[in-house]
C-alpha cells in the first residue's frame, strides 16, 4: 500500500460538476465575480440561474478577479493536515488570469509544510476540469507525485476546447466587437465558433445557425481521432442532452457534463455549448 497521498488542487475556472470534485477529492478554490459593485463567491454565492438573471440585467459585463493567495495557503494547509503527502495545483491558463500566481504565491507560504507544484493547465472551463480529472484519478491510485506533475504537463499539450457562442452581446459589453458588427451578425443569426488555443481564447471559426455550430462541433470531434476524457460545457442549454446524444456515436465512454461558470460564462455568454477532450497519443 502507498504511503503516498498527493491531493489535487484547482481553481473554479476549472467548471467540474461538484460530485465529480468530492468523489475524487479535488479541492477547489473559488474566484469571485463582480457584478454591478456586489461581489460574489464563485460556485458558493451563485447558483448559474441567478448569475444568468443577474447578467441579463446589468448593462456591464461581469468582472472576475482571481482568488488571493491566501486563499490557496489555506487550502494547501488543510490538505497537508487532513494527511496529503505532496500537492499538485493545476490551474486557469496562466495567458487568461493571474490565478496560476496566486497558486504560486501559496505554495512559497507552505513551503516548509507540504511540497506544491504548480502547474499551467493552458486551459479554462472543462479543459481544465478534463485535466484535473484525470490527474486526480492518477492520483487517487498511488502515483507518485512527478508522475502525476508529468501527467498534467502532457495533457496541458493535448487537450482541447472548442465552443459555439449563441450570443454576441457579451462580447458587445466587453468591447470585443462593435455594436454594430454584432447587430449585423445577429440579424445574419451568425454563430462565432471559439477555440482555446495556446492557453487564449481564439476565434475558431462562424457558422450560420445554431444547428449547423453543434453539427460543427461534432465534425471536430470526429476528426480529432481517438480522444480521452470527453466532456461537455454548456451555459444553461435547453438543447445540451440532444447534442450529447450527437456525440455518443464518436465517443464509446462516459461524457460529463458541466455547467459553465460565471468565470468563462461573463465572456461567452448565456447559451454557450462547446466540447472538451484529450487527444489520445
Amino acid at each position: 500500500m502507498s504511503t503516498n497521498r498527493v491531493r489535487i488542487v484547482t481553481d473554479s475556472a476549472c467548471d467540474l460538476p461538484q460530485h465529480v470534485a468530492d468523489e475524487l477529492g479535488i479541492e477547489i478554490v473559488p474566484l469571485t465575480i463582480r457584478i454591478d459593485g456586489h461581489e460574489y463567491v464563485d460556485r458558493a454565492d451563485l447558483t448559474p440561474a441567478e448569475f444568468w438573471a443577474k447578467c441579463a440585467a446589468s448593462a456591464n459585463l461581469p468582472e472576475t478577479a482571481a482568488p488571493a493567495p491566501g486563499q490557496f495557503e489555506a487550502a494547501y494547509r488543510q490538505l497537508a493536515a487532513d494527511g496529503a503527502t505532496s500537492i499538485v495545483a493545476i490551474n486557469l491558463s496562466a495567458a487568461l488570469s493571474a490565478t496560476m500566481q496566486s497558486a504560486e504565491l501559496g505554495a512559497r507560504g507552505v513551503a516548509d509544510v507540504i511540497p506544491v507544484t504548480v502547474v499551467d493547465s493552458r486551459q479554462c472551463t472543462l479543459g481544465l476540469g478534463a485535466i484535473v480529472m484525470d490527474c486526480a484519478r492518477l492520483a487517487a491510485g498511488g502515483a507518485s507525485h512527478q508522475a502525476v506533475v508529468d501527467r498534467a504537463n502532457d495533457l496541458a499539450t493535448r487537450t482541447k476546447v472548442w465552443g459555439a457562442l449563441d450570443t454576441l452581446e457579451n462580447l458587445k459589453k466587453g468591447g470585443r466587437i462593435g455594436g454594430a458588427k454584432a447587430m449585423l451578425a445577429s440579424v445574419l443569426s451568425i454563430k462565432p465558433i471559439i477555440e482555446v488555443r495556446d492557453g487564449k481564447v481564439e476565434e475558431g471559426g462562424k457558422q450560420r445557425t445554431r444547428s449547423k455550430a453543434l453539427a460543427f462541433l461534432v465534425e471536430t470531434l470526429s476528426k480529432a481521432g481517438p480522444v480521452e476524457n470527453l466532456m461537455v460545457l454548456n451555459a444553461d442549454c435547453s438543447d445540451v442532452d440532444a447534442f450529447v446524444d450527437m456525440l455518443r456515436p464518436h465517443y464509446p465512454g462516459e461524457i460529463v457534463v458541466g455547467d459553465i461558470g460565471p468565470v468563462v460564462g461573463s465572456h461567452s455568454g448565456r447559451g454557450t455549448i462547446g466540447i472538451a477532450f484529450c487527444v489520445a497519443k
